[in-house]
């Protein structure tokens, strides 16, 4: 081979090699959108505060898995006559850090799916309790209040964020079996409500179809029972892809729909958002500060899903 080509294979070796170091470290993560520099405006929805706010937190899904699949006929239904986030993106990988970047504003740390850590900081359950805010946290398959393991049936620890934080006798109160749900719906929900399905229900296990089939029964009674102005955020907690945006977030490109009577029938929001926007929209609607990331200069805001008046800067 002449001293030339062989000189450019090799610098071609190179270049490759530094690809896959680079891919390897990371540097496949693709962000989307420019990082935005001044603090969200407060939300406020038109007509009020919400009288509930709902949200439930399915798996592993990436955005072109769930939207326009033949599989997820409901979510699909759902989208397309309330609101839905184009471009919204999970915080990190694996499950638990999502969990905690949409309960506490960080990931604090935490990179796996631990059971046995604990934080001593501030989340949004004890947020809503200093504010004498209603709320329960609805766990599917959880056996009974105060449990505490790593695992039960089809419930998984890591998918429960509220245990992780502070005081347990808090998550003794105010996380509860998922079957508590249609009573409460009956008797008259806590303003907010979170919803974990079981590993079945929420798509890690099993398809997108099973969890568009338990969706289907599960979202309309929740929606009539959300009241004026109510609002149910339903998203997922990341992808299957690296691709992040608005500097603190790289867990893979998700669903967020915005449904309920607090909705913009039919809106779209193009503008990247995350985890972060979604507790910044939690606790402005709750009427509570922002928590860490979602306080963020460079959160921007899930406004455009909802029907609001005019904001202001707090």
């Amino acid at each position: 081979m002449p001293i030339g080509a062989r000189r450019r294979l090799i610098a071609g070796l190179g270049v490759a090699l530094v690809a896959v170091a680079l891919v390897a470290c990371g540097a496949s993560t693709r962000r989307f959108g420019r990082v935005q520099q001044t603090p969200s405006p407060v939300l406020r929805t038109a007509g009020g505060p919400p009288a509930r706010v709902a949200v439930i937190v399915m798996e592993n899904e990436e955005f072109s898995s769930v939207i326009s699949s033949p599989s997820t006929p409901y979510i699909n239904a759902l989208a397309r006559h309330y609101a839905l986030a184009r471009a919204m993106f999970a915080v990190a990988h694996p499950s638990l850090p999502n969990y905690l970047a949409l309960t506490g504003g960080s990931t604090f740390g935490i990179d796996s799916d631990c059971t046995d850590c604990n934080l001593r900081s501030t989340g949004l359950g004890a947020q809503l309790s200093a504010h004498r805010v209603s709320w329960k946290a609805y766990m599917e398959d959880l056996p009974h209040p105060c449990f505490f393991g790593s695992d039960a049936g089809d419930y998984a620890k890591k998918h429960d964020p509220f245990v992780y934080y502070g005081d347990r006798r808090t998550a003794c109160t105010h996380v509860v079996p998922l079957r508590e749900l249609a009573g409460d719906e009956r008797s008259g929900l806590p303003r907010f409500v979170w919803i974990t399905p079981n590993l079945c229900h929420d798509m890690h296990d099993c398809s997108t179809a099973t969890g568009d089939r338990f969706l289907s029964h599960l979202v309309p009674p929740l929606l009539h029972a959300l009241g004026p102005r109510g609002v149910l955020i339903l998203t997922w907690d990341e992808g299957s892809s690296d691709e992040g945006c608005c500097r603190l977030a790289a867990g893979g490109h998700i669903v967020t729909v915005v449904a309920g009577p607090g909705a913009k029938l039919g809106a779209r929001l193009s503008i990247p958002v995350d985890h972060y926007s979604t507790l910044q929209a939690i606790e402005d609607l709750l009427g509570l500060p922002r928590l860490r990331g979602a306080a963020c200069s460079c959160t921007p805001s899930l406004a455009g899903l909802f029907k609001v008046r005019v904001l202001r800067t707090r």
